[in-house]
């Protein structure tokens, strides 16, 4: 098994695609010769040219409206939006088109969009390029969100994807581009709706996405040298939401974090810990805790991001306080 990086793993599935289907195509700004704002389509527009690896205007609703168009007629376009705050111009094409088309006209059509997008803080790129926007999007039926931390995952989710007849949200976390992992040079994808456990324990679970699957394993080792057990589950996708591996896991330990990037108010996490009250509240052992971003917007000070955007250090303390260690 060779290691690539995961902006190399995005970009391979992008190009067996487009190699194995004509009808993929690329729509997005700076896409083509500049490769995108995080290079991951840089030297595609030699191979497949610009019919296929299109530069846009600077207009996100166009750059959705064109590319669901695109999809009703039988292509199957992937959509780039160069920074997940970016996305709310382009909401009313992703609420009330493009994931509404197929309920609308009872299956008759097909809408394969692949939306991605980078998301996420950490670089001090400041209030309106630092977001984690996922959790509005889980509101919104029809939609699958996927959310990758590996490689291995990137690859075989986004290839997936690809081939899917339903909109896809493919969120990229900035900092996960530059990590390296596993991927076969083989033929895979992944299916959406699956999480996957990264760390086996016994006291406490700890429920991630993207990249606070990092910050968790880095407080797992930590904790163990305390004799603290935990273990974490890595959704990969919240819609569809594996909440069954969720459950299963915590009526093991009877406790759980829910670790997120996101806003903690109407979170990811307020969804999760809400279904783990409605199914298994008598398992619970001690108050579901999470762990995620305060409520203020994201700071440039480089420092104060530190202060908002949680890491391992939150991660360890919510287990130590969910263990009465505190």
């Amino acid at each position: 098994m060779r290691e690539v990086y995961y902006w190399q793993a995005i970009q391979e599935a992008l190009i067996e695609e487009m190699r194995r289907d004509d009808r993929v195509f690329l729509f997005g700004e700076d896409i083509a010769e500049y490769g995108g704002a995080f290079g991951v389509t840089r030297g595609m527009v030699k191979e497949f040219g610009q019919e296929r690896v299109k530069n846009t205007p600077i207009s996100e609703a166009s750059i959705v409206g064109v590319a669901t168009g695109a999809s009703l007629l039988g292509l199957r376009p992937v959509v780039e939006i160069m920074f997940m705050d970016f996305i709310t111009l382009c909401m009313d094409q992703i609420l009330n088109h493009a994931t509404k088309y197929r309920y609308m006209y009872a299956g008759q059509v097909k809408v394969p969009l692949v939306i991605r997008t980078p998301a996420g803080g950490k670089r001090a790129y400041g209030p309106t390029h630092s977001q984690s926007l996922e959790a509005w999007f889980m509101h919104i039926p029809g939609l699958i969100i996927a959310v990758p931390s590996t490689p291995y995952d990137a690859k075989g989710l986004l290839k997936t994807a690809i081939r899917e007849d339903n909109p896809v949200l493919f969120v990229e976390h900035k900092l996960l581009y530059s990590t390296k992992g596993e991927v076969p040079k083989e033929e895979y994808q992944l299916p959406f709706g699956k999480a996957v456990t990264r760390c086996e324990g016994k006291d406490v679970t700890i429920v991630c996405y993207s990249e606070m699957v990092i910050h968790a394993l880095a407080a797992a080792r930590e904790l163990k040298n305390e004799n603290i057990y935990v273990e974490v589950i890595d959704l990969r996708t919240l819609a569809p939401l594996d909440i069954v591996t969720v459950i299963s896991s915590v009526k093991k330990t009877g406790k759980i974090i829910i670790a997120e990037e996101g806003w903690k108010t109407a979170g990811v996490g307020a969804e999760i810990a809400a279904q783990i009250i409605e199914h298994i509240y008598d398992y619970l052992e001690a108050p579901i805790i999470r762990v995620a971003a305060k409520d203020v917007h994201i700071p440039s000070s480089e420092l104060l991001e530190r202060l908002i955007l949680p890491g391992k250090e939150e991660i360890i303390d919510a287990v130590k306080k969910v263990m009465g260690r505190v």
